[in-house]
């Protein structure tokens, strides 16, 4: 199989993984702080493992570069904790839908590091997405389910943002497993205080699926989609991704049967049709 045909299975391997793992925020019965300490610990020891095998160091080159992924940790835990919560107090179309309006936010947020400003474009994006949530969200009320879970989702697409927008500007110079290995590290440091009481109280099942998600559904598809970066650019992988939202949607309505409406429908596609614009824009200005 030659290269580019092995980067494109490796993509679309790894959002179909990363559509996947938005079932397990219903599927194990635990909170999303428990479920991302414990799918982070396996994680980590998966991530480890590879790096050693592959004889990769692990050491950071400055002192400074551990502040730098102390507080990409941080973030990093935030975002998969409130990603987790948004799924768990809605629907899981809700919280991904939600998650995916993090291309447009950081368009706005770039300029506070690059310097610049967002595009005339990129304003009518930013108002599209606030079309698409109103979609979402007709009558907004802190009392009601959907709108929770669009909150919690927009909280973690600002993480995420912000996390991406970090990494990018000062830490692009490690290997994404490196990279990757120390922000769930520093997920599983701080998350440990707040939920380590539930260890003795997992059942072997969930200890069965925190494996598969730590492994299978974490470290497996975040090195396959940093695989497939090696054999295409970054706009066509970020363009593939947007593919998440559809696989989460079809998987939670054909095995947990949450059927999403059509004003969820309506506002999925026009959110994640500006995800698209901003995924190839960001990714022609680059070239």
């Amino acid at each position: 199989m030659n290269p580019t045909r092995q980067g494109l299975w490796a993509v679309h391997a790894s959002v179909l993984l990363f559509g996947l793992t938005a079932l397990f925020s219903k599927l194990i019965a635990l909170s999303a702080l428990e479920i991302t300490l414990l799918r982070s610990v396996f994680a980590a020891l998966a991530l480890w493992a590879v790096i050693l095998w592959q004889g990769d160091l692990i050491r950071l080159r400055e002192l400074r570069d551990y502040a730098i992924v102390l507080l990409l940790g941080v973030l990093l835990a935030s975002h998969w904790v409130t990603y987790f919560h948004a799924m768990q107090v809605s629907s899981i179309a809700i919280g991904v839908i939600a998650l995916y309006t993090f291309p447009v936010i950081t368009v706005f947020l770039e300029p506070l590091f690059h310097g610049g400003g967002p595009r005339l474009l990129d304003i009518i994006s930013g108002l599209g997405v606030v079309f698409g949530i109103y979609l979402l969200v007709p009558a907004f009320s802190l009392n009601d389910a959907t709108s929770q879970g669009v909150l919690w989702g927009i909280a973690s697409a600002l993480l995420f943002s912000l996390r991406n927008i970090i990494q990018g500007r000062f830490f692009s110079t490690y290997p994404a497993k490196q990279a990757l290995f120390y922000q769930i590290l520093v997920t599983v440091m701080v998350l440990l205080p707040f939920s380590y009481t539930v260890v003795p109280q997992v059942s072997p099942w969930q200890w069965g699926q925190l494996l598969l998600l730590g492994i299978f559904f974490t470290a497996l598809p975040h090195t396959l989609f940093a695989f497939s970066l090696r054999h295409f650019k970054a706009k066509t992988a970020s363009l593939i991704a947007c593919l998440q939202v559809v696989y989460a949607a079809l998987f939670a309505a054909l095995l947990l049967g949450e059927l999403p409406g059509w004003s969820t429908v309506a506002g999925g596609v026009i959110v994640v049709a500006a995800a698209l614009f901003e995924s190839y824009s960001t990714g022609k200005q680059r070239e």
